[in-house]
């Protein structure tokens, strides 16, 4: 590139509030698309050893595929940094390189041991359940890194300051999902919904690659040259915690298998419901603020100020939803899941949402802490802490299913989640833990003390399903009424990240 000739931009750049709609309109987009086919599985092959089956292998596919959303959070301040010296082209082609390092021997040994995992992921269900599971992995798995791909190329347009591109891609992909699972599940069964998904994996790659291609961001001056081993030992590093925290989820899979036929699956469909709302809401905000921040610089004040700011505008949404569960989540369950998640199973999976709820707020804080320190270039921390996290969260899980079963290990997933935010702040300075802690503690309060009241009131007088929809309006009345000072610093913080 000429001195003084300035890279194309695929859009003028628009404020935080607008990027953040669109990357949250995108996230809500590919998890409702998760929840449409969630519930047309259950609405046509209920719940039994086959779904349990599938649903264990399609959670890794959740895992990896919200750990490369997690890697979004990783990259752009590498790529964005690498924009200002002109050297993104070399940036973007070392990590798509060192992804299909990883990604070739990962599949090639799906495909051969896939029978094997498919029974170490299902333990002691039924032979069906262990076919249904292996069938579905040699998809899943490709399509996971396809999503990897399409991180690295939603974090290059980040750093050309473009969001909206990588969200149609995104959204684009959940329709496609939609377009194959539900023309072929008569035809083919389950397996369709890992066609499906492998589709979505390839579009949402596909389409910010070509937008890239397009208006010129990939031919700039090529300097520093593609090196793939130092972008691998990265990666690994940089994935380790987000994928200890989603193999959370598959830890707590599999000791849900051992509560007996069908618990695999009413805990995939409240984990479902509990990530889309995290990642309509913080992950959105983590996904547009990480260039901002890098360009800017932080310190420890400004960090947990961040973590604050974020993590309000989250959790007074998933307030006004945790109160809607907790009214009618089973019959909200029994409508969208169809007639096996009627009565007791149904109200299963919405209290699972409810005890989700310490979860919700853990994950809300762990998304907008993690990408703070990669601005601050402090990753040294994530491998220990991953293993750590992951040898601790074992042992926690077998004690609290002992416990209370199924809400245990809901539970369980909060208490090591929680445990992993404080090492991370830690890792950045103990002002920071002190300062978010205290922030993050207020935020909840408030808005559980508003949902208490909104939605308990109504719920002494009336029935709870009118209850449900007073509340709704007593809440948003009581948030845009008392204007809480939190609410309010945390919309003003949001809407000037990008000025």
């Amino acid at each position: 590139m000429r001195e003084g000739e300035q890279q194309p931009s695929l859009l003028p750049r628009r404020s935080a509030v607008r990027s953040g709609l669109a990357t949250g309109v995108s996230i809500v987009a590919v998890s409702g698309s998760a929840v449409v086919a969630g519930a047309y599985l259950a609405q046509k092959f209920g719940r039994d050893a086959e779904t349990d089956g599938f649903l264990a292998a399609y959670g890794v596919y959740l895992v990896l595929s919200l750990a490369a959303q997690a890697f979004r959070l990783v990259l752009v301040p590498d790529l964005t940094r690498a924009a200002a010296e002109e050297r993104l082209t070399a940036e973007f082609f070392s990590y798509v390189a060192a992804f299909l390092v990883m990604a070739a021997p990962a599949c090639v040994l799906t495909l051969v041991l896939a029978d094997t995992l498919g029974e170490v992921l299902t333990g002691n269900l039924p032979e069906e359940s262990a076919k249904a599971a292996a069938d579905a992995l040699v998809w899943v798995v490709p399509a996971a890194f396809l999503q990897l791909l399409a991180a690295v190329a939603a974090s290059a347009l980040a750093a050309a300051h473009s969001y909206t591109v990588a969200a149609f891609g995104y959204a684009v992909g959940a329709l496609t999902t939609l377009a194959i699972f539900i023309p072929l599940a008569d035809s083919r069964g389950l397996v369709a919904l890992a066609w499906g998904v492998f589709s979505n994996g390839a579009v949402a790659f596909t389409i910010p690659l070509l937008a890239l291609l397009r208006y010129g961001h990939l031919r700039g001056r090529r300097r520093g040259g593609i090196a793939i081993a130092p972008r691998v030992w990265r990666l690994v590093r940089a994935a380790a915690v987000p994928l200890a925290l989603q193999g959370l989820y598959v830890i707590a899979l599999r000791g849900a298998s051992g509560l007996g036929e069908g618990n695999q699956t009413s805990l995939t469909y409240a984990y479902l419901a509990a990530a889309t709302l995290v990642a309509a809401t913080a992950s959105s905000l983590s996904l547009i603020s990480s260039e901002p921040l890098t360009r800017r610089g932080i310190d420890s004040d400004s960090a947990a100020a961040h973590v604050v700011h974020a993590s309000w505008v989250s959790l007074s949404l998933i307030g006004g939803a945790a109160g809607v569960f907790a009214l009618v989540g089973g019959d909200l369950v029994h409508l969208a899941l169809g007639s096996a998640f009627a009565g007791d199973v149904g109200e299963e999976v919405g209290n699972l949402v409810i005890f989700l709820a310490p979860w919700m707020v853990a994950q809300v804080a762990f998304s907008v802490t993690f990408p703070i320190l990669f601005v601050l270039e402090r990753p040294q921390i994530l491998l220990p802490l991953a293993v750590g996290a992951t040898i601790v969260h074992i042992f926690v899980t077998v004690g609290l299913r002992e416990l209370w079963g199924l809400e245990g290990l809901a539970i369980a997933l909060a208490v090591t989640t929680f445990g992993v935010i404080v090492v991370l702040m830690v890792g950045v300075s103990v002002r920071m833990l002190r300062l978010a802690a205290a922030g993050l503690a207020r935020s909840a309060l408030a808005v559980t003390a508003i949902v208490l009241v909104s939605f308990g009131l109504p719920a002494l007088v009336v029935p709870t399903a009118a209850a449900a929809v007073i509340g709704v309006v007593l809440y948003v009345g009581a948030l845009a009424l008392l204007r809480p000072r939190g609410l309010v610093e945390s919309w003003h913080y949001v809407r000037a990240l990008h000025s």
